[in-house]
């Protein structure tokens, strides 16, 4: 089985990835390592902007797909010894390119309020984000990312505008379901 996590930025999806990794032991992908490999590569500062850059740059040159074929080797490679975890599908075109190639693909939508979402981009440890910051990505990724399509076609949905146990409750039915338990 391989399950795609699909939201904006500081959505959640993190959060469902490990535990689908650490407890469940899927293996994960995560499509924003593409970026992180892309910024080294060029000896490139961690930026929002030169984030941005890479994955518009990626889609300009590959198509609105371009981290779903550079992903999908990995992808099926790691299929054919269990199931898969994708952190971070992001286009339409993506989900197009991998709901054709694996016949098992399941997408849950991690939601919440947008400023909720920005609260927590804030004081987040990792790469934390300025309303403005968060505001301009969240734009860029509509625009130009077509990242809205895979959040509103999803199998599933968890709606984390509160805490983290109601998130995980969720969470747990959708495992129930999509493994048949």
């Amino acid at each position: 089985m391989v399950v795609a996590i699909v939201g904006m930025c500081g959505s959640g999806k993190s959060v469902a990835t490990d535990i689908f990794e650490n407890e469940l032991g899927y293996k994960k992908v995560y499509f924003g390592g593409v970026t992180m490999e892309k910024l080294k590569e060029a000896n490139l500062e961690v930026t929002p902007e030169n984030e941005k850059m890479i994955r518009e740059g990626l889609r300009r040159d590959l198509g609105m797909g371009a981290f779903a074929k550079i992903l999908l080797p990995r992808i099926k490679e790691y299929a054919k010894a269990g199931n898969v975890v994708l952190d971070g599908l992001y286009s339409w075109d993506e989900y197009k390119i991998l709901s054709e190639e694996l016949n098992n693909l399941v997408m849950i939508a991690i939601i919440n309020d947008k400023n909720i979402r920005y609260s927590r981009l804030e004081v987040r440890e990792t790469r934390p984000l300025t309303n403005e910051q968060a505001k301009n990505r969240d734009i860029a990724e509509i625009e130009n990312s077509a990242k809205g399509g895979p959040i509103v076609y999803a199998d599933y949905f968890i709606l984390n505008n509160g805490s983290l146990e109601d998130y995980k409750k969720r969470l747990y039915e959708i495992i129930n379901i999509i493994e048949g338990e």
